[in-house]
């Protein structure tokens, strides 16, 4: 072995404990998901049977709900069907739909899109909006300050179903645009994502809100204006890389945010996705199905908290120098040439 390669395998090791911890968050999380979901959904009044036999109304003779229990393993004791549903998902099998009678790794794949596009396009828009907001304040003085403070909070609080119900009457009922229609397309997700985006964009706001102030004020930023330095360079290279460090980090927190709200949203919009589904799951008592969306949806949200954990190095130097810390490496600021307290 090279000395290179003696040195890159040296650097490693310290990451192998941080490595381990990481899949063993990944590997809990998953349990956990299905765990209480198993547990709930089975609590909710109903036989799961009859999901399978077409609904209750289906008048399934009682050999028939028999047969039928009996080849979903639903004659098993509950302790029995919850080892034997870890099982499979340990093994990659997401079963079958007790009410629609097809593969759960198929509906997913068919429903999955939808909501994705969904997500993205108001994770985005979100994002514009407080960006924006941001921008606005750090100009307008004190007034502009306390306006968009206040706007934060209200949007933050404002709960999806009465944003969307209010959309939907201005746009369809008062204006008569065809933007409220959800239809295919890119004018069928415009409604639904600004319902599901301004909440999210009050909770960014509000995070960044604190971090802007302490940047203002920072030693940095008097140097840069003393520089001669105008307000949109103190703005884009110094104080939002400080404020929006948190709001990055709520990522994760946000994706699920969002899947949760889809739940509302497609249900009001007629929209398909993986939140109307779920929720017509959860209705029917179709255990295979809701634990395989919230398996997915769990998955996408650690998938979230490592792509944030790569960007924040990219904005924020100290992160790089912690990263340096975990591989026995010396960080940015200790380098030589390079300034320990950089902006």
């Amino acid at each position: 072995m090279t000395t290179d390669a003696r040195g890159r395998a040296a650097r490693l090791v310290p990451l192998i404990p941080r490595i381990l911890l990481r899949l063993g968050g990944v590997v809990f999380v998953l349990w956990a998901v299905i765990t209480v979901t198993f547990f709930a959904v089975r609590a909710v009044p109903g036989d799961p049977v009859l999901a399978i036999l077409g609904g209750p109304g289906s008048n399934a003779s009682a050999e028939a709900v028999a047969q039928a229990r009996a080849e979903n393993g639903l004659d098993q004791p509950l302790f029995i069907q919850y080892r034997s549903q870890l099982w499979r998902t340990a093994t990659g099998d997401l079963g079958f739909s007790y009410a629609q009678r097809e593969s759960v790794a198929g509906l997913i794949g068919e429903q999955l899109p939808g909501t994705l596009a969904l997500a993205g396009l108001s994770l985005l828009l979100a994002w514009v909006i407080a960006l924006a907001v941001a921008w606005w304040s750090t100009g307008g003085g004190r007034l502009a300050w306390g306006i968009a403070s206040t706007l934060e909070v209200i949007a933050a609080a404002v709960p999806h179903f009465w944003l969307a119900a209010v959309l939907v009457l201005v746009f369809a009922g008062m204006l008569g645009l065809p933007v409220a229609v959800s239809g295919p397309g890119f004018g069928g997700l415009i409604l639904p994502s600004v319902t599901l985006a301004l909440p999210l964009a009050g909770y960014l706001g509000q995070v960044m809100r604190e971090q802007m102030l302490d940047a203002l004020e920072s030693p940095f930023v008097l140097a840069a204006r003393a520089r001669g330095e105008g307000r949109s360079g103190i703005f884009w290279r110094h104080v939002l890389r400080h404020a929006a460090i948190p709001a990055v980090g709520l990522s994760g927190w946000a994706l699920g945010s969002l899947v949760s709200g889809a739940v509302v949203v497609e249900t009001i919009f007629a929209r398909p996705g993986l939140g109307r589904s779920l929720l017509d799951a959860v209705g029917a008592r179709d255990v295979p199905y809701v634990i395989g969306v919230l398996i997915v949806v769990a998955a996408a949200y650690m998938l979230v908290t490592v792509i944030t954990d790569l960007v924040e190095p990219l904005i924020d130097p100290r992160a790089r120098d912690r990263a340096g810390d975990w591989a026995g490496t010396p960080g940015i600021a200790a380098m030589p040439g390079r300034s320990g307290a950089s902006a």
